[in-house]
Formats: C-alpha cells, sequence, structure tokens
C-alpha cells in the first residue's frame, strides 16, 4: 500500500553553522505570525540506486528512512524546481515492489542497490498565521553523509529548507525567500541532499541536474536543435511512465501525444538523424502509442458521451441512459487501463526505454546535423506542410462517406506533424515557425473534431446494439448519433475556410 503527497520546498545554505539556534526573525513576514519551535528529530536514511545513478539522473530520489514521524520508503518525483511528489510506502527490509515498478521508467531493469546513507539532525520551527494555521515548515538539518559504493568517503554540511504546508499558497516561498535573502541567506546550489552527497562523496562524479538551471542558448546547428527536442521528449515520456501506472487523470493522454512527437520528429529530420537507427525506434513508439490507444480513446468517448447526454431535455432521456453508459464505460475503462500496464510491463517497453536512452546518448548525427539549424529545420518543415497540403485538397475533392472519413483523417495525422515538426524550431526560426504551427493547429482541430465524431458515431452504434438486445428504449442512442453525424457534416464544411486561412500565407517566403 502507497499513499503520496506533494512537497513544495526550497533548500538554502546555512551561513551561521556553528550555530543552528540563530535564525533571521521571521514574525510579521506575509501572513506570518509566529515561529513555533518544535523541538529536533533524528532521521536515518539510505539511498538507493543504479550503478550508473540513473536515478539521480532525473532528479528522482529512493530511500529508506528510520526516526521521524514518516519512517518508511519514500519514492520522490521531480514535477516543477520547487516541488515533488512523495510516494510512500511501509517500512520493511526489502523495497517495496510498487515502488519498484513506479520506478522502473528510469531504471531500465538495473539492479538498485544502497550508494549513500545521510544522518540528519534536523531542528523543526512551523510558520504559523494569526488563526493558529501552520503555513509552513522551516527546518535546519545537520547532515552527515557516507558514500556506500565501496569508498569510505564522508561529507557534512548544515542546510535549511522551507517546505509549505498543504492548502498554502505557494507565493509564501517568494516572500520569506526575500526575507531569508536580506539576512544572507542563499539558495542552495544542490537540488537535494542526495545531489550534495554524490557530488561530495564522489571524486570526478558529474554534476547532477540542476532543476533550476538556465535554459540553454537558441541552438546553432540543426543537430543541436533537433536532439535537444528528442531529449526533452524523451525524458517526458519516462517521467509520465508513474502517472500512468498509477492513473492519474489525463496521463496517458500525455504519453501517447509524447509518443506522437517523437515518432513525427525522428521522421520530418531524417536528413539529422540516421534513420537507419531512427526508423525501428519509430516503430516501438508507434507500438506504445497503439497500446495506450484504447484507454485513450476511452477517455475520450466517455466525456464526449457524458457531456451530449447531459445537455438533452430531461423529458428526452428515455431508458436507464446513465447506467448503460457505466456498464459499457466500466468494462471498457478496466480492461484497457490493464492493456497499458500489460504494454509498460512487458520486455518490449523496456528495450524501447533501452533505445530511446541509447539515442540521446549516442545520436547518429548525420552531416546536415552540423549546418545551420534555419535552412535545414525550415526544408523539413516544408516538406511536411506540402504533403499536408496535398492530404487535404485531395479529402475535399471526395464524396462524404468513408472513404473522405478515412481521407480527413489522414490529413489530420499530416496536420499533427506539420506541427510537431516547427516545435524544435522556434528558437531557430522565431516567430515564422510558431505562427505555422498555429495555424495548423486550427486545422488538425477541424479534423480531429470530425474524427471523432466517427469514433463517438461507432460507439454509440454498439451501444444501440446492445440497448436493443437488453430491450431498452433505443432512442436516445439514435438522437446522440444523428447530432454527431450533424457535427461531422459541420465540420466538412468549415474546413475549406480554415484551410483557406491557413494557407494563405505561403511558408516559403515566412519561413526561408
Amino acid at each position: 500500500m502507497t499513499d503520496t503527497k506533494q512537497e513544495i520546498e526550497r533548500k538554502y545554505e546555512v551561513p551561521w553553522a556553528d550555530d543552528t539556534t540563530w535564525l533571521p526573525d521571521l514574525t510579521g513576514v506575509g501572513p506570518i505570525d509566529t515561529v513555533v519551535d518544535q523541538g529536533t528529530e533524528d532521521l536515518d536514511a539510505v539511498y538507493y540506486d543504479t550503478d550508473d545513478l540513473r536515478l539521480a539522473a532525473t532528479s528522482a530520489v529512493l530511500r529508506r528512512r528510520t526516526g521521524g514521524t514518516d519512517a518508511g520508503w519514500h519514492l520522490k518525483l521531480p514535477l516543477s524546481p520547487d516541488s515533488r511528489e512523495e510516494v510512500r510506502a511501509p517500512l520493511s527490509d526489502a523495497l517495496p515492489d510498487t515502488l519498484r515498478d513506479l520506478a522502473l521508467s528510469r531504471t531500465r531493469r538495473a539492479e538498485v542497490r544502497p550508494v549513500v546513507r545521510i544522518r540528519s539532525t534536523r531542528g523543526i520551527r512551523q510558520l504559523v498565521d494569526s488563526g493558529s494555521t501552520v503555513l509552513a515548515e522551516l527546518s535546519i538539518d545537520s547532515v552527515r553523509a557516507e558514500s556506500l559504493l565501496g569508498s569510505d568517503a564522508r561529507a557534512s554540511w548544515t542546510e535549511m529548507e522551507v517546505e509549505l504546508a498543504p492548502e498554502t499558497d505557494p507565493a509564501l516561498l517568494d516572500v520569506v525567500d526575500e526575507k531569508l535573502r536580506e539576512s544572507g541567506v542563499d539558495r542552495a546550489h544542490s537540488a537535494s541532499k542526495l545531489a550534495r552527497a554524490l557530488e561530495e562523496t564522489m571524486t570526478g562524479t558529474p554534476l547532477l541536474p540542476d532543476e533550476r538551471a538556465a535554459e540553454t542558448a537558441v541552438p546553432e546547428s540543426a543537430g543541436e536543435a533537433v536532439l535537444g527536442y528528442v531529449e526533452d521528449r524523451v525524458h517526458t515520456l519516462v517521467s509520465l511512465d508513474p502517472a500512468v501506472r498509477r492513473d492519474v487523470p489525463d496521463s496517458v493522454h500525455k504519453m501517447r501525444v509524447t509518443c506522437r512527437r517523437l515518432r513525427s520528429v525522428l521522421r520530418s529530420f531524417r536528413s539529422v538523424l540516421d534513420r537507419k537507427v531512427t526508423d525501428p525506434v519509430r516503430e516501438e513508439l508507434k507500438w506504445l502509442g497503439n497500446e495506450l490507444a484504447a484507454e485513450r480513446d476511452q477517455e475520450v468517448l466517455l466525456e464526449r458521451l457524458t457531456s451530449r447526454i447531459d445537455a438533452l431535455p430531461p423529458e428526452l432521456v428515455f431508458g436507464p441512459v446513465a447506467a448503460r453508459l457505466q456498464v459499457w464505460d466500466l468494462g471498457n475503462s478496466s480492461e484497457a487501463h490493464q492493456g497499458t500496464l500489460d504494454a509498460l510491463n512487458s520486455p518490449r517497453y523496456l528495450a524501447l526505454l533501452d533505445s530511446l536512452a541509447m539515442l540521446t546518448e549516442q545520436p547518429p548525427l548525420r552531416d546536415k546535423a552540423d549546418r545551420g539549424a534555419e535552412n535545414v529545420l525550415a526544408k523539413a518543415i516544408l516538406k511536411e506542410y506540402d504533403r499536408l497540403a496535398g492530404r487535404v485538397s485531395y479529402a475535399l475533392e471526395l464524396s462524404p462517406g468513408p472513404e473522405r472519413d478515412t481521407a480527413l483523417h489522414a490529413a489530420r495525422k499530416a496536420a499533427k506533424k506539420t506541427r510537431y515538426a516547427t516545435e524544435p524550431a522556434r528558437d531557430a526560426l522565431g516567430k515564422p515557425a510558431k505562427r505555422l504551427g498555429k495555424r495548423v493547429k486550427a486545422v488538425q482541430k477541424v479534423l480531429g473534431d470530425h474524427q471523432d465524431s466517427v469514433v463517438a458515431r461507432g460507439a454509440l452504434r454498439k451501444l444501440t446494439v446492445a440497448a436493443h438486445a437488453a430491450d431498452e428504449p433505443s432512442f436516445v442512442w439514435g438522437l446522440l448519433y444523428g447530432q454527431e453525424q450533424a457535427e461531422a457534416d459541420r465540420r466538412e464544411r468549415e474546413l475549406p475556410m480554415v484551410w483557406a486561412d491557413a494557407s494563405r500565407r505561403d511558408p516559403r517566403k515566412t519561413l526561408n
């Protein structure tokens, strides 16, 4: 069994390490009315990672801690520079399987082992408002770290941490931060105790990621632009894995879109990255996207049909419509989510993660990767745009019906690929790439609404058959089917105007 909490905190260096009882006066800072001393506690934690520190490299932390009020196993996953999600499991000798699975996208089958032991003596103070509500906890830790990687290296330091209580406005961190800086207290250079311990106990260890690092400069070469985008998307996919396993809302959608973005960019920029390497990766990304499709499509359909039913006048809702929809969703959702979990636990998925890691660590750059980003990226975008233009024109020439539906769906895919191709180029090409992406997105939305209607009509046919077989009124399902058909017709009529607006500016003139 696990539970989760979100930590919103900031760490600071302590300039008065010889006197850990001294603290700048925080009373009257923002809503803080009093500072209440809560005494001290001793904490003892062993941190786990792979031999090559895959967890630490992605700013994740896995530890087994005793002492304090939250003894147990903790997996900390980054959300933003100031926040993490902490998944907790009860104290046990062995790493719980639930946490092992949530770390799997980062460890990629590699065994985890103890890497650092950190013991802390923590002085705790609560920051309380005038209504006696605890706003935050300020702790000062005297830290002793020792390596568990075969050396006797040790390190010690003192640090301070301000962690918000649940429901506290995050703006309090900025107010406290300003007061601390005025008092000579600077932000810690390491994002976590583990990062600092590894840096100080492992000679020659590269500096681990700093989540507060400044944004990188505008890429000068095509390779820098494309590879930077690919690395960011791979990081996103890996980070989404724990959320998908825990069925966090919208996580499946985000992972599926990430797969599409990666597939599209690897295809569009074959002149930069060797397709002999990337094409097999694209095929595996397609497989993963298809495995996620059932769960995501079910989410979209349920939301769409529920909103349609809710909008109907009560006098038109005949029969057990809500119950029928619930039965349909329960069966499909449970099966779809299990299919997603089966895919994420499969050797094929882990092999894909290995391939993505290799792709970013040893990128298969071609000669054009060294060329200026503007020309190479613009040429790739224009190829996708030309393909989109051809597919839209072809679809508009067809008569309404299944063949046109298929052609419009193909045009929708081409619109996505064109839009995704503009994303790695936004820093290099600036506003022209952003504007083209925005115009193409409008086309994609119309085509997407049309395709959603096609899929919804298929589901409504099945619901009608099921209702009829159970001797239930099928009026509502037929009514919704008609609405979806009308929606598709509207989108088909709208497409020529939206496409004319999107294509009125020749991208050959704006991108070059």
